[in-house]
């Protein structure tokens, strides 16, 4: 078998404009080449790849099963010319990073005026939503996701810690009144996520469970108010709308300030939560990856080292 990238490149974009006549015109070759380099490589591999017919071209069950390997040879291809170069230049290139609204606003917009100082040929394209992405789907570099099982074909990475604990604002509480035990949730505004069912399953003690044995309750919220992003739970919770438990680094500054305010903090039940960066196999060894992961890492530990000191 003779076979080279250049081989693997042309019978892509072949099987992608779908006519050896649009490959010819964007590779400015006469047909007749183009045609002769498709039979020579049907010719090296032992296999028809392509019905041709009047009316177009298409890939025969062979041709499909080369145009995959064809793709991850390309891609494999370019990885490593991109990690080579960047071992002699450092990380550059595009990141695209998928992120809850609220941890892309609260960490890693904040930390890019240093990623860049660090590494100026990096750029990140940041996709900003609560729910989880398709990675390969939507060409997602990295995903920043709390407590999340992975699966085979990815790779993750703690780069973090965090807990959610319930907060309002002091005029809600002026207003409402200030709940003494997790009973005393079911007279009040309760502002719950419509993205995520997870995030509606709020970990408390009962009220018995400070006078004896600890027994932990969960409490299913169906919400006064939801909504599907956290940065709109956020909000509702500023403007004195409801209850909401929130991202407990995030809202740090909020509570320094006297904006919101703990609520039931001696029935907290839940555990810290690990933060993963999640990969595919073939884009977590990428310098431009790693760069920006080892610095979102240190982005976290910086808040976490913050808070603690207080």
């Amino acid at each position: 078998m003779q076979l080279n990238l250049e081989d693997a490149a042309l019978f892509l974009r072949v099987a992608e404009l779908g006519t050896l006549s649009a490959a010819a015109l964007e590779r400015n070759e006469p047909v007749s080449q183009v045609s002769r380099a498709i039979v020579r490589i049907e010719k090296s591999l032992g296999v028809r790849l392509l019905h041709r017919t009047t009316h177009g071209l298409s890939l025969t069950d062979e041709g499909d099963t080369f145009l995959t390997h064809a793709r991850r040879m390309l891609e494999t291809a370019a990885e490593l010319d991109v990690e080579l170069s960047g071992r002699l230049s450092g990380p550059s290139g595009w990141v695209r990073v998928a992120v809850s609204p609220v941890l892309a606003q609260r960490v890693i917009v904040p930390s890019l005026r240093a990623l860049y100082k660090k590494h100026p040929k990096l750029q990140v394209d940041i996709a900003a939503d609560d729910r989880a992405v398709d990675l390969a789907r939507d060409g997602i570099d990295v995903a920043i996701r709390a407590g999340v099982a992975v699966s085979e074909n990815l790779i993750a990475r703690k780069i973090g810690m965090h807990g959610r604990k319930l907060y309002a604002t002091p005029q809600y509480l002026r207003e409402f009144g200030t709940p003494k035990k997790p009973e005393d949730l079911d007279k009040h505004r309760l502002i719950a996520n419509s993205a995520s069912q997870s995030l509606n399953r709020w970990q408390l003690k009962s009220s018995e469970a400070l006078k004896g044995p600890k027994r932990d309750a969960t409490l299913i919220v169906k919400g006064h108010t939801r909504a599907d992003n956290t940065s709109i739970v956020l909000a509702l919770a500023l403007e004195g709308v409801g209850i909401a438990r929130l991202n407990e680094l995030l809202v740090a500054p909020l509570v320094a300030n006297g904006s919101l305010m703990r609520v039931l903090h001696k029935f907290d039940a839940e555990e810290p939560i690990p933060i993963y960066a999640v990969m595919l196999h073939e884009r977590h060894r990428l310098p431009k990856v790693r760069a920006c992961i080892d610095h979102w890492e240190a982005s976290f530990a910086a808040l976490a080292k913050k808070e603690a000191q207080k």
